[in-house]
């Protein structure tokens, strides 16, 4: 028959098993879609940049003639670079997502010889918060460059007046970069702000 201890501690248990197996799963799930759209955001602007390059149409200029157009924006490269770099980082921490979702199973098992240290749970979790503002570093570069090339393009648009000059054109292009960045970073966000509560919650007294 079990000891009022012994019941207690179970009941801590279930009740530790059942936080991790909420909080992980709603972190694992949303870096997973959020992770998703950000990549199929940068795919539409890679293929959109490689289609671009392919067609390579020129432009008729009055009083000019046949202009050749740029075909890919300068300055975007690197804040795809960081992107990409970013999705990387988010991917690895929906994998720690996952193994926290493993550790909330063996935490409800009734066997404690495979219950997982916890040690080992703050850990994973460390490591969760540390990966979350890496990408959060990363995707905020992304966005830095994307938005300064954005901010270029704007100023140098003249006001009243057609625009010849394709470097001078915001294309939706430029904008997809920048909303797969904005998405990555909300991502990590929600990864750190998962596992730090997480953390904090099993600090408490």
């Amino acid at each position: 028959m079990q000891t009022s201890h012994e019941t207690s501690l179970n009941l801590k248990l279930e009740q530790v098993a059942t936080i991790l197996r909420v909080a992980s799963w709603v972190s694992f799930v949303l870096q997973i879609g959020l992770a998703s759209l950000a990549s199929v955001l940068l795919l539409l602007a890679i293929s959109g940049r490689s289609f671009n390059q392919a067609i390579a149409p020129s432009v008729r200029v009055p009083n000019v003639g046949i202009a050749p157009t740029q075909t890919t924006t300068p300055g975007l490269g690197i804040a795809i670079f960081w992107a990409v770099c970013g999705i990387l980082v988010l991917l690895f921490g929906s994998y720690l997502a996952f193994r926290l979702i493993r550790f909330s199973k063996r935490l409800g098992n009734s066997n404690p010889a495979i219950h997982p240290k916890r040690a080992k749970v703050m850990q994973v979790l460390r490591l969760g918060v540390i990966t979350g503002l890496v990408g959060m570093l990363l995707m905020i570069l992304g966005m830095g460059a994307t938005v300064g090339v954005l901010l270029s393009k704007s100023i140098a648009q003249p006001q009243g007046v057609a625009i010849y000059d394709p470097n001078r054109i915001i294309r939706s292009l430029d904008v997809f970069v920048a909303a797969a960045n904005t998405t990555g970073l909300t991502a990590h966000f929600v990864g750190v702000v998962v596992s730090l509560g997480v953390f904090n919650w099993l600090h408490r007294p």
